[in-house]
């Protein structure tokens, strides 16, 4: 599966699904890194079949209205060490990508995931 991974979250989390078979980029890979527009990640995440992973409700907001993007996960840990999010993705990444082949929104926290459709 293709993630793009946005700008509040670790660059850490992107290599993480690298790591384990996916292909995933951060904010800090585009050129204008974490200075991003939402626009721009919206069309690379179009253009490349990717689900935008975010803590921004910008692009809950986005999807609700303009369905963009198509899928989409929210972290919703709170404020958690970058090792606890880590930890929490990497326990579940199976059923996340299971999940997200029937639906197009998540949330993620730190005891529960919620499908949308």
């Amino acid at each position: 599966m293709n993630f793009l991974v946005d700008a509040q979250l670790p660059k850490s989390l992107s290599s993480l699904l690298v790591a384990i078979g996916h292909n995933s980029i951060h904010t800090l890979d585009l050129p204008e890194k974490n200075l991003t527009q939402d626009n721009f990640l919206l069309q690379v995440a179009k253009n490349e079949d990717r689900v935008i992973i975010t803590k921004d409700l910008d692009f809950l907001e986005s999807k609700l209205v303009k369905g963009e993007p198509r899928k989409l996960i929210l972290v919703k840990t709170g404020n958690v060490k970058n090792q606890v999010l880590l930890t929490i993705i990497e326990r579940n990444i199976e059923l996340i990508i299971h999940l997200l082949e029937n639906c197009d929104l998540l949330e993620i926290w730190r005891d529960e995931i919620i499908q949308h459709n």
